[in-house]
Parts: C-alpha cells; structure tokens; sequence
C-alpha cells in the first residue's frame, strides 16, 4: 500500500534534508500537519508545499526569496 502521510523524519528523507529544517517549515506554517501522537504529514501537502514553493529560496522560511542563479550554478 502507498504511504499517505510521512512523519518529519520521512517527509525530511523525501526532500533531502534534515528533520530539523522540515520542523522549522511547520512551524513557520508553510508546510500543515496532523498532531497523531507525533506531526504526521500528509502526502498530499507535501507534493503541493514542493510545487508551491519551486524557484524558490527557502533557506530562511520566515523570508522566501526568489531563486537567484549565478554562472557557477547554472
């Protein structure tokens, strides 16, 4: 059966990055979750929270940039 919701540790592992990161964008309400004992995210909120937010830079999710290239990154 495919997974319908992730925990912070899963949903981390999916966007290739670190557990703490993913609390931060909850807690900046960028990302919703469901309080089942521990935050569970839904697999659905987390495909629209990476379509919503591609091109953008996420570094500092309390200020979303857009995505800046240079000549090295391209």
């Amino acid at each position: 059966m495919e997974e319908m919701v992730y925990t912070v540790k899963e949903a981390a592992k999916v966007m290739k990055s670190h557990p703490t990161y993913v609390y931060e964008l909850i807690k900046a309400g960028l990302i919703p979750v469901l309080k089942l004992g521990s935050y569970k995210i839904r697999k659905e909120s987390l495909v629209d929270f990476l379509k919503k937010y591609e091109g953008k830079d996420l570094t500092n999710p309390y200020s979303i940039k857009k995505l800046e290239f240079t000549n090295a990154e391209e």
